[in-house]
């Protein structure tokens, strides 16, 4: 009990620290997505802490993800209107976005040589977690693995997005909402939100639509 509360306790702490970090030098290798991961890794070998120990605490705060994501109702029913205004823009992104990601992830992994448990674990990589795990165990994959796919393409994605964003004055907030939300989740609607809004709220609509896209469009692609 008690190392389950000091688990919770330090990474809390830990991500704090990370956000109080990243705000006073907003660097791409300093953000809380990395630094907090890197910094409880190093923690828990130094300590010689098993995993199973640290989770359970800490899984309180993976257990939060769910209500998280239905809190995103809230900016949406303030910009209901918007997103109605652009449904057919979202949509048809989101589509074309889901389908190259599943796509091209089969094409990678073919021409890299993986076997194919291991290229049905990555197909699912541009979804959330939940989502991602269960097409991965239903078309073949391994969901461990495909956890850890849909992870790293989330902080890449939200590395990577907002220079993007910049490098092509993407101006359009319901342009920068689907970016980031079709190609890195939860991870790309956070730093959405950071960005505004709207741009939040229409990542988190395309990030549902991306994982339900994908639900169906995996088997299409694989011929299942």
């Amino acid at each position: 009990m008690i190392i389950s509360m000091i688990s919770l306790i330090i990474t809390i702490a830990v991500y704090l620290l990370a956000k109080k970090l990243y705000r006073h030098k907003p660097m791409l290798l300093l953000s809380p997505l990395i630094v907090t991961p890197v910094l409880l890794i190093i923690l828990l070998a130094v300590t010689k802490t098993s995993y199973a120990h640290y989770n359970a605490g800490a899984h309180w705060l993976s257990d939060m993800l769910g209500p998280a994501t239905i809190a995103f109702a809230i900016p949406l029913s303030r910009h209901y209107d918007l997103i109605k205004q652009h449904a057919a823009q979202i949509i048809i992104s989101v589509l074309t976005g889901s389908a190259a990601a599943v796509a091209s992830s089969l094409w990678l992994a073919e021409g890299f040589g993986l076997d194919k448990s291991m290229t049905y674990s990555l197909i699912p990589h541009s979804t959330t977690t939940p989502i991602a795990m269960n097409v991965a165990e239903t078309i073949g994959g391994i969901p461990t693995i495909t956890a850890v796919a849909v992870m790293i393409t989330g902080i890449f994605g939200s590395i990577v997005g907002p220079p993007i964003i910049r490098l092509f004055r993407i101006r359009n907030e319901v342009a920068r909402g689907v970016m980031l939300g079709t190609s890195a989740h939860g991870a790309g609607t956070s730093k959405a939100f950071e960005l505004g809004s709207i741009s939040g709220t229409v990542s988190s609509v395309s990030m549902i639509l991306t994982a339900i896209l994908t639900l169906f469009l995996t088997p299409l692609v694989l011929g299942q």
